[in-house]
């Protein structure tokens, strides 16, 4: 998948997913459960889903691959859990597209009396067509109808203000405090917008700017419109109007502003729906299509349209699920969706606890999300809690779903690609058995490499043909020089080991090559051409260079030919480019083994020749 979508386009493709159904339908349900205080409610749910954002930022800049939380899910806790995730997600944004689409067919019937479940179904079709045309198309129609329906939201919100009745929020908790909790579980599935970016971060520039500005960005204005909409939603209507009210927005604006105010509200409702089906098609498809690459559902699910850049079998199947999910029952839709999507937040955070505990150095997120872990603690519990108030209903069709993941796992296991995930790092780590954990790690490379734009020079080559010397135990510069001698015997037979000490005395003894108190770079030039070799030492413990560095733990040898001398001066720009990152210590001591150094030069940024 070609990488199109900026800033602006995940910001509303993000937002887009959100303001729908849970603005225009659901508030009436929402304030029957929770009385006055509805709007602090959806207020706490988007708190709630800023938490899974910020976790969902720091696993999609160090992972921005298709499939979303299917991707991340699978390298966390293995390909199982993975299975299972993915098509828990894919169901709960294909319900939210659905519940989207119910919204449109409800303004159809209240219009021209025609049944919910013909024009659902023919909108449904309409929106899978869409996006079989391609994703830059589907992405501009987004983005114009997302910023339409934000002014129509704009200029609604300053006209009601003006009317609101205080009085109308008295008693203001009439159900208790559960019930505002209660109702914030309810409403959740408003926030589900919040995984779309993770399932199309494969098609993102910049993924690491653009990812969490557009997650966050767009999680806090909407939580924003949210809690705005619906406080004047509760100060304008009577109560048990908003109560039976499947339309309160266009309720309210009638009564605020009359006809006119009335008729830009619908516009406003049709254009927060079409943004929710079509981003839920555009982002649902890609979980089918994540599945089918790694082997676990049908090969042909894989396939991308080379023409238009669509995976058109994966939209196709994404456009069926929809049309069935648009025959059950709205209450069931709601409770199941919302069920479905918390599931999917306790991954989120439970996937960053892993990875940031396994210690596996190439997972280098751009964004990290703040206050760990006890934020993805504190999400973790809230959700568990949320999940358990939904009922047994919705519980039950979730356990339905996940039992066809498993058994989907075990038809289809055969057939895929083993990757050892991150869970595996952890245990290796804790219990010091070698597990064969070495397939993530490379994986990871190769996603960083792409996610930076890196284009390997030829530094980068003489890293890859490095040697690699860890010493236990505080050494004298006598005896370093001992050992790096053999190391370099061994790669350049050539060299005698004796010529090699007296060499590197001498460039010592011209002035101390430790340009800090933890880094050295001793180097020599050698007479017989075409030869630049690189050698890593590490000293836990610290190698006594001089007086003034006793401790030096990180050593960069460097052997190399007068006609080599660009290559040699490149070398030390990269080396001090690399070595001068803030976290370049703690890297170059939690290094399990030579790959991980190499890996620590390889995916740094530095300026590339």
């Amino acid at each position: 998948m070609e990488k199109k979508l900026g800033l602006l386009s995940i910001f509303c493709i993000s937002a887009g997913a959100m303001i729908s159904s849970g603005l225009f339908v659901l508030p009436g349900l929402a304030f029957a459960k929770a009385g006055p205080v509805v709007f602090l409610a959806y207020f706490a749910a988007g708190l709630v889903a800023l938490t899974t954002v910020l976790s969902l930022s720091e696993l999609i800049t160090a992972m921005p691959k298709g499939g979303g939380d299917y991707y991340y899910v699978s390298r966390t806790f293995g390909p199982l859990f993975g299975t299972v995730s993915g098509l828990l997600s894919w169901l709960a944004l294909s319900l939210k597209s659905a519940f989207a689409i119910i919204g449109i067919a409800e303004l159809v019937y209240l219009t021209f009396g025609i049944q919910l479940y013909i024009p659902a179904l023919a909108l449904t079709l309409l929106f899978t067509l869409l996006n079989l045309l391609g994703v830059k198309e589907a992405v501009r129609f987004q983005i114009v109808l997302v910023l339409a329906l934000l002014a129509l939201l704009g200029v609604f919100t300053v006209s009601g203000l003006r009317h609101v009745a205080v009085a109308r929020f008295d008693p203001f908790l009439p159900r208790g405090v559960n019930a505002l909790f209660s109702t914030a579980g309810f409403v959740f599935v408003s926030f589900g917008g919040v995984l779309t970016t993770a399932s199309i971060a494969g098609e993102i520039r910049n993924p690491a700017r653009n990812i969490p500005a557009g997650l966050i960005g767009s999680t806090v204005v909407v939580t924003i419109v949210y809690s705005i909409v619906i406080f004047v939603l509760v100060g304008v209507l009577p109560a048990e109007q908003l109560k039976q009210s499947l339309a309160p927005v266009a309720s309210a604006a009638s009564a605020t502003g009359g006809s006119p105010m009335y008729l830009a509200i619908m516009i406003a409702s049709l254009l927060a729906f079409i943004t929710t089906a079509n981003g839920g098609i555009l982002t649902a498809s890609r979980y089918p299509m994540a599945l089918a690459r790694d082997g676990m559902l049908f090969h042909f699910l894989k396939h991308v349209s080379k023409r238009r850049g669509t995976p058109y079998p994966a939209v196709i199947a994404t456009g069926a699920l929809i049309g069935g999910a648009v025959l059950l029952e709205l209450d069931m839709l709601i409770k199941a969706a919302s069920t479905v999507i918390l599931l999917s937040n306790i991954f989120a955070h439970l996937s960053v606890i892993v990875m940031r505990e396994s210690r596996i150095a190439n997972y280098r997120p751009t964004f990290r999300a703040p206050l760990y872990p006890w934020l993805q603690i504190a999400g973790i519990i809230v959700f568990v809690l949320l999940i358990v108030d939904m009922g047994r209903e919705p519980i039950l069709f979730s356990l339905l779903f996940i039992s066809a993941g498993v058994f989907l796992y075990f038809v289809r296991s055969g057939r895929q690609k083993r990757v050892s995930p991150a869970l595996l790092h952890l245990v290796e780590r804790l219990t010091s058995k070698k597990l064969g954990t070495e397939h993530l790690p490379d994986e990871l490379r190769e996603i960083v490499a792409d996610r930076d734009g890196i284009i390997r020079d030829e530094f980068d080559h003489v890293v890859d043909e490095s040697a690699f010397l860890d010493l236990k135990g505080t050494v004298d510069h006598t005896s370093f020089l001992s050992k790096i001698a053999v190391v370099i015997r061994r790669s350049l037979p050539f060299m005698d080991a004796r010529e090699v000490r007296r060499l590197f005395c001498e460039r010592e003894a011209e002035g101390s090559t430790a340009i800090s108190d933890f880094v050295a770079v001793p180097h020599i030039i050698i007479e017989t051409p075409g030869v630049f070799s690189l050698f890593f030492v590490r000293a836990r413990d610290g190698i006594v260079f001089s007086r003034e560095n006793p401790s030096v733990r990180a050593v960069f040898v460097l052997i190399g030919s007068r006609d080599k001398r660009t290559l040699h001066l490149r070398a030390l720009s990269a080396i001090a480019q690399v070595a001068s990152g803030d976290d370049f210590e703690e890297r170059w001591l939690a290094a399990r083994d030579h790959t991980e150094v190499k890996d620590l030069f390889l995916l740094s940024p530095r300026r590339r020749f």
